[in-house]
């Protein structure tokens, strides 16, 4: 509605200061937040008025329809792509002893097991890269280890 920036409320506090004075400018903000309190109380009851309104005449259901065909005129892809996932949330509630929701479980099951045969072997798989890197850490070790005892003796 009104569209001031801080320098608009900089000059406004400044003329403020300077008219009023600096003893009575806090009361003259309390009050000026005192009324806008108000204004923004009234404005907020008849908003719910209005939508009370609206409801009892059923003026908000006939809104909401027209606000539906609105959006599908301006956007008939999204529409379409709503139908589409609403018709396949509809296929993933299957019921449970037919064929597709078994075949379903089954692939669901494989998917696991394949998941878990592949987990297996990365774990097997860093335990051998694990065991190799401690081979070669001992071996450098009694590399470095037998120059220092041929020195001493």
């Amino acid at each position: 509605m009104f569209d001031l920036g801080w320098t608009e409320l900089l000059v406004i506090g400044i003329v403020a200061l300077i008219v009023v004075g600096p003893k009575d400018l806090p009361i003259l903000f309390r009050r000026v937040g005192q009324f806008v309190g108000k204004a923004k109380g009234m404005a907020r009851e008849f908003s719910s008025a209005m939508n009370d309104a609206a409801d009892q005449s059923g003026m908000r259901e006939m809104s909401a329809g027209i606000n539906k065909s609105l959006k599908a005129a301006t956007n008939p892809v999204g529409t379409a792509m709503d139908g589409v996932k609403s018709a396949t949330k509809s296929l993933t509630d299957l019921d449970p002893d037919s064929e597709t929701a078994k075949l379903a479980e089954k692939r669901a099951a494989d998917a696991q097991k394949i998941q878990a045969a592949s987990a297996r072997a990365a774990a097997e798989r860093k335990q051998r890269e694990a065991a190799d890197a401690m081979a070669k850490a001992e071996e450098l070790e009694a590399k470095m280890s037998k120059p220092a005892a041929e020195e001493k003796e």
